[in-house]
């Protein structure tokens, strides 16, 4: 990548910005306030309108619902046709969702007419009945109509009264002495639990009132209808124009804003940014052929880039002879900063592609970093499969990630490829778990010999859940060596050797040391047998391993301890951290227990659907039942078979009963798998996540770097003929 400038003079501003923008390779960099006599520049005359227009026509878009699909293809808009289009498409919008509105707040005053009229419907006596007494009070409201009654028979000032109800509504009439005042049925109800409601102003039958509103409100929701079958016309007429403006002047925009990252004075301005050094000499041949001599570009600095993550910035032409620090004492002077840092294209390709989005949820590397997408990449999906080891979850799996990327853009594009991969290792590593297909190893159901027991989920194979203990930790040792010895190289390459011995070889050495100890026979007293059987357990006998020698043992220790004085050396407050070595690669063990809790949780759906028993007096493995007959053998001989578990599909027989448990247990089985399914995304998922970010990523990855985003778009949609 190059840094270059732009200088020139202002009247060819709106040219030079044409040039890059066509060229679309120049990533300007926002002015920072260094150049004596400059000042931020501002947007071009009419960004305000063209700004106003945009937002108009985002709006049009959102509400008529307008998506790039409908456009069938590209084409021109001129500025007088944008204008008026535009005008009659905002008016026609307007009127459409206006008129919506109001007869949406008409429905809404229908329908609450109606709520208020039902309970009267309910209660069945005609609403010129319940007002307008000279002798008479009339209460209605939502009450127990005993407890109406209560107070009525026990107040004073009532002489008579009569209660009739509905479902869930009273209407009270009663009579007062004549020595009582106005208010007596109001004033008996006080202790009573009623919410009072107000009698319509209406003399219809409230049946026959009710059937009038809803027929009201049935018009109204056709003319709502209709209006809402008039905006669906009009965004099919409207679709193409509004996907072309809102791209036209979405790049108008881009365009005359561009100058509020510039240095400008009064008759001059300063661009600067970088772009690919091979397009350099072409951008210059641009901006010429645009104004001339009117503007001139200039390279400032180089920056080298290798994969290796090696990277320095050096000063061409006319920089490299003058101090990379000086201020600009006249109109098209500059500054130039040599340790800025170029902005980053991560262009990983092909299969590994998709995990730069894992990498950017971290942060999107310095330009000066190695990207790890690769790495991501190839440990990603193996954690992810190894963790879940189901052939029957690894299928769904890619096939949501499928759906994904064939059906969206973007990061779900992006995500249904990771999906995939991980499903695709899913179904790999649940076929190396003894063909494990929902929990079930179908091994025993195809009746042949699988060399590995499972997962160590029964009491006969107990050995391999151990044994996958000791694989996470030896896998998390050769990452978090990845990681460091990636941290030696980056500290080489952007310090010196001493920087990358006291800083990453020292923790090379204690990570290595403490792990070649553990796994060696000094001391073996507080270490577990599994660390050494489980070799033996992995290769199916073929290796025993009973622990390195003593003497490495101790070589191992004395390694350490040289990591521990370099690490004093040079990074004395990290001796605090002495110990995250060891404590960093036993984070790795989770692997293992993820594994064991989704069998587990799979195993468990299982039992409850199919039930379960354990031969060889409880020594064996787990076995599923799938018929009554055969659980009653089981059952009838204890010696042999121990029940774990009867199931509830082995109820079925030809009865209620008997259906009902074998649709409940077909149920539990399909439900219970699927929450399985979900859970391991954000179990596994998340953990494999944890793992890249915070121990691997935590050894030589920074990030903090910016996308390179040149300024220019390509059109879709429009032509700028």
């Amino acid at each position: 990548m190059s840094k270059v400038s732009v200088t020139g003079a202002k009247r060819v501003i709106d040219d030079v910005i044409e040039a890059a923008y066509d060229h679309h390779s120049l990533h300007v960099t926002d002015y920072d306030g260094r150049y004596e006599g400059f000042e931020p520049g501002t947007s071009l005359s009419g960004a305000e309108t063209v700004n106003d227009r945009l937002v108009t026509v985002r709006s049009l878009q959102s509400i008529l619902d307008v998506d790039d699909d409908r456009v069938s293809a590209a084409g021109r808009l001129d500025d007088e046709t944008l204008t008026t289009e535009l005008e009659r498409v905002r008016d026609r919008v307007n009127e459409l969702t206006d008129r919506r509105d109001e007869l949406r707040a008409s429905l809404r005053d229908q329908q609450e007419a109606i709520d208020r009229v039902e309970p009267f419907a309910d209660l069945g006596i005609a609403l010129d009945l319940l007002d307008g007494y000279d002798s008479l009070e009339v209460v209605v409201g939502r009450a127990r109509a005993d407890a109406v009654e209560t107070a009525l028979a026990a107040a004073d000032d009532v002489a008579a009264f009569d209660v009739f109800t509905g479902d869930d509504v009273v209407a009270a009439f009663a009579a007062q002495t004549d020595d009582a005042g106005d208010g007596a049925l109001q004033d008996a109800l006080v202790g009573v639990d009623i919410a009072v409601l107000e009698v319509p102003d209406a003399e219809t039958d409230p049946d026959a009132y009710v059937a009038e509103l809803e027929a009201e409100r049935d018009e109204l929701r056709a003319e709502i209808a209709g209006v809402d079958e008039e905006l669906a016309a009009l965004r099919e007429e409207a679709a193409d124009f509004l996907v072309r403006a809102e791209e036209q002047l979405a790049i108008e925009a881009e365009k005359k804003q561009a100058p509020l990252s510039f240095a400008t004075t009064e008759n001059a301005f300063v661009a600067e940014g970088w772009m690919p050094t091979a397009t350099v000499a072409d951008f210059e041949a641009a901006v010429a052929d645009a104004v001339g001599d009117h503007a001139e570009v200039e390279e400032l600095h180089q920056a080298s880039y290798a994969a290796d993550g090696s990277h320095h910035t050096e000063p061409v032409g006319a920089s490299a002879d003058a101090d990379a620090d000086r201020e600009a004492a006249t109109d098209g002077g500059h500054a130039t900063e040599p340790t800025e840092e170029p902005p980053v294209v991560q262009n990983n390709g092909g299969a590994a592609g998709p995990f730069e989005l894992l990498v950017q949820g971290f942060g999107r590397p310095r330009y000066s970093e190695f990207d790890p997408t690769l790495l991501v990449f190839l440990t990603f999906p193996a954690m992810f499969g190894f963790m879940i080891g189901d052939a029957g979850y690894g299928v769904l799996y890619a096939v949501i990630g499928y759906v994904l990327y064939a059906r969206y853009e973007g990061t779900l594009r992006e995500l249904g490829a990771v999906a995939m991969w991980a499903g695709g290792f899913t179904t790999l590593f649940g076929i190396y778990f003894g063909i494990d297909v929902f929990g079930y190893h179908a091994y025993q159901l195809l009746g042949i010999h699988w060399p590995i027991d499972g997962k160590g989920l029964s009491p006969a194979d107990i050995d391999w859940a151990l044994s996958w203990l000791v694989v996470s930790v030896l896998f998390g040792a050769l990452h978090l060596n990845v990681g460091y010895v990636l941290s030696f190289v980056g500290n080489y390459q952007r310090h010196d050797l001493a920087h990358a011995v006291y800083e990453s070889a020292s923790w090379l050495l204690l990570l290595n040391g403490a792990w070649i100890w553990i796994f060696s026979r000094h001391v073996l007293g507080p270490k577990p047998d599994f660390l050494f059987e489980s070799f033996s357990v992995l290769t199916l006998g073929a290796v025993t391993f009973s622990g390195l020698p003593a003497g490495v043992g101790i070589a191992g220790l004395v390694a350490a301890g040289v990591g521990f004085v370099l690490l004093a050396i040079g990074e004395p407050a990290e001796l605090a951290e002495v110990l995250s070595p060891v404590v960093n690669v036993i984070s790795y063990a989770r692997i293992m227990a993820v594994l064991l809790a989704k069998g587990g949780m799979a195993l468990a759906v299982n039992l409850l659907a199919f039930g379960a028993y354990i031969d060889d007096g409880g020594e064996g493995s787990y076995h599923f039942i799938f018929s009554p007959e055969y659980l009653t053998y089981i059952r009838d001989h204890p010696e042999s078979y121990e029940l774990v578990f009867a199931g509830m599909t082995t109820a079925f027989e030809p009865s209620l009963v008997g259906v009902l448990a074998l649709v409940g247990g077909i149920v539990v089985a399909v439900v219970g798998h699927i929450v399985v399914l979900l859970l391991g995304v954000s179990s596994a998922g998340i953990q494999a996540v944890r793992l890249e970010y915070v121990e691997f990523f935590g050894k030589f990855y920074d990030s903090g770097g910016e996308a390179y985003t040149p300024l220019g778009r390509e059109r879709q949609y429009t032509t700028d003929e």
